[in-house]
């Protein structure tokens, strides 16, 4: 069972994701004050009548932030819990989906879809709508998995220094096409690639919200479900084995799911580093390796950090938006040095 304190770490953490989910959905180029977001979330589900004053602060929060945020909470929970469950699996905290290169075969296949959506998916385009771009994402990370896992293979065993060498590996080689993709790229095509190598939240609206969810809130909820599996883990696999866990299957289900998982949010926010890192290692400093507390937490902070970075993506250098990779990659990098120096 999750200790005493584990529960009151989560629910600390959850109660200061209300606080800053609150806060960001009045902050920005036109600023909304807390009251007035309460009191505009209340009018919506009819506890409040909405003043004649108020209806630009109504579509502000409702057309524009809303959609933002929730994109927000929904990329940084995916990325959280994928970044625990492959660590767990691997027993390594500098393992993550970015680094094992999901994010960036993810970002390959969103970029190819982008440049050859008009030439070979005009068909698909018209049929999937918003899917397509999801799908393509899914297929690049499904299928980097897949070979970072064949690699990292020996006896029928996966190696986890193998597996980071070979993600390195392919993080070179979609960079590299990237690139090619990008050089060749129509100057609207070179935007949007743009968009998906620093990552950004800009563009979320309603429909890609709606679009992305079932992608990423299946896989989540379903990875909560592999905490005590986890656990066997790290004692080692063989010892894992021995208490009866289908250790091949359960490797299978963690990385399909963080696969799906990464592969939607890459399709929908672009490729956003360190989250799924330095989120599953600061919440087992605070509250201990059991992960079962271990993956329901990194949800939750997962949410929160990100929400936290796109609030200053969208302030620091207002009216400028920063693209969010960025504040997430300089936020990041000191922390993982620190852990990579610690860890050796």
């Amino acid at each position: 069972m999750v200790s005493v304190k584990q529960r009151i770490i989560i629910v600390v953490l959850t109660v200061s994701l209300v606080v800053v989910a609150t806060f960001s959905l009045g902050l920005g180029a036109y600023h909304i004050p807390v009251g007035d977001v309460w009191g505009l979330l209340m009018h919506k589900i009819g506890l409040s009548n909405l003043p004649t004053e108020k209806a630009l602060d109504d579509n502000v929060l409702f057309v524009v932030r809303m959609p933002r945020v929730l994109l927000g909470l929904l990329v940084g929970a995916a990325l959280g819990v994928s970044g625990a469950g492959i660590q767990g699996i691997f027993r390594n905290p500098l393992a993550d989906p970015g680094l094992i290169g999901i994010s960036s075969g993810a970002s390959l296949f969103a970029v190819l879809v982008i440049a050859f959506e008009s030439l070979l998916f005009v068909g698909l385009s018209q049929l999937l709508g918003h899917y397509l771009l999801i799908l393509g994402a899914f297929i690049g990370a499904g299928l980097t998995a897949f070979i970072v896992y064949r690699i990292s293979l020996k006896e029928g065993r996966p190696q986890v220094t193998t597996m980071l060498l070979a993600g390195i590996a392919i993080n070179g080689l979609a960079g590299a096409i990237t690139g090619l993709m990008t050089y060749m790229a129509t100057e609207q095509q070179l935007r949007t690639i743009t968009f998906w190598m620093l990552g950004n939240l800009g563009g979320a609206t309603w429909e890609n919200v709606t679009a992305v969810a079932p992608f990423i809130l299946i896989p989540m909820f379903c990875t909560l479900f592999f905490g005590k599996a986890l656990n066997a883990f790290a004692l080692g696999e063989m010892q894992a084995d021995l208490l009866g866990m289908q250790t091949d299957r359960v490797k299978l289900w963690v990385v399909t799911l963080g696969t799906l998982a990464v592969g939607a949010s890459v399709a929908v926010s672009g490729i956003i580093g360190f989250v799924g890192l330095l989120v599953p290692h600061t919440v087992r400093l605070l509250g201990g390796a059991d992960n079962r507390y271990v993956l329901m937490a990194s949800t939750v902070m997962g949410a929160m950090v990100l929400t936290l970075a796109d609030v200053l993506s969208r302030t620091l250098a207002a009216p400028i938006e920063l693209p969010i990779g960025v504040i997430t990659a300089l936020l990041g990098t000191p922390v993982f040095l620190y852990i990579l120096i610690k860890e050796k």
